[in-house]
């Protein structure tokens, strides 16, 4: 079987998909994955569904709005997750998992989080009324040529560069970078939240060391991009990203421990405590 590490580090967004249909045994793999999730650390209700379109006509795939983003895609993951604190975070944590396991079943997929018509989608959710959609998945085998479109974004999105380690890692004081000797045996598994997907790219995820192998994660937000979007802040979400490829790396590599979200932490200027992974 393949390592968490190892699918994470494959992953990439694919924005342009072969008119080949996914097998059935597949499709319906992926579809009981998703609709086995049902909560995230924590403890909100979410739901995903996994979509079949291959029925519809080009020009009424079109009419769904994905605004020349996504090319021949033909299948879906919906995710719905309900209203309250905690539930973006959530949603990015279940979302990704799905993503991941996609990826290890080598289909092509692709956040969406603002360039799809929300309206579209949610009316094949049956959302609630305490329930929102804030990000789509198109689900695919990858075309063997990208779109123009595609070969855009991926470089606007600088989607093949990350931030260096010393300025997402630091040590208790949260000035000092974290050495990554000092890292010791969660090395990788900080290495695999650098390398995960963020909205546009800005990996907005901070993490400080403290004594005992306690890891205290924070959001260091971009107000203004974070909430040109009122409720859908996307950063939320890659937060919720971040502690999904923590969680999975270090249970790949038997490192005791789990997310605790109302554990205090110490105050940093600048930066939002999210949860804190303790042993």
């Amino acid at each position: 079987m393949e390592k968490a590490f190892e699918i994470m580090k494959r992953r990439r967004s694919v924005r342009s998909y072969s008119d080949k249909s996914i097998e059935s045994h597949l499709f319906n793999e992926l579809g009981k994955y998703c609709h086995s999730i049902e909560s995230g650390p924590f403890g909100v209700a979410v739901r995903f569904k996994l979509l079949d379109l291959s029925f519809l006509s080009n020009e009424e795939l079109r009419s769904l709005g994905t605004y020349g983003i996504i090319r021949g895609a033909q299948h879906y993951i919906l995710g719905a997750v309900r209203e309250g604190p905690g539930a973006l975070e959530d949603f990015g944590y279940c979302f990704e998992k799905i993503i991941l396991k996609a990826t290890s079943m080598d289909l092509g997929t692709c956040w969406l989080g603002g360039t799809f018509r929300r309206g579209s989608f949610a009316a094949k959710m049956n959302l609630g009324a305490d329930e929102m959609l804030p990000a789509i998945a198109p689900v695919g085998y990858p075309a063997e040529e990208q779109s123009t479109a595609d070969r855009v974004l991926r470089f606007g999105a600088g989607s093949k560069t990350r931030k260096p380690w010393d300025q997402l890692f630091f040590s208790s004081d949260g000035k000092t970078a974290l050495d990554k000797e000092e890292a010791d045996k969660f090395h990788d598994v900080l290495e695999a939240v650098r390398i995960g997907p963020s909205a546009s790219n800005r990996q907005p995820w901070r993490i400080t060391r403290n004594s005992g192998d306690c890891y205290h994660l924070y959001l260091k937000e971009n107000k203004l991009y974070n909430r040109i979007m009122g409720k859908f802040r996307m950063q939320f979400i890659d937060m919720g990203i971040a502690m999904c490829h923590f969680e999975l790396a270090a249970r790949e590599y038997r490192l005791p421990g789990r997310w605790q979200v109302n554990m205090p932490a110490p105050h940093l200027p600048g930066l939002h405590h999210i949860a804190t992974w303790t042993v």
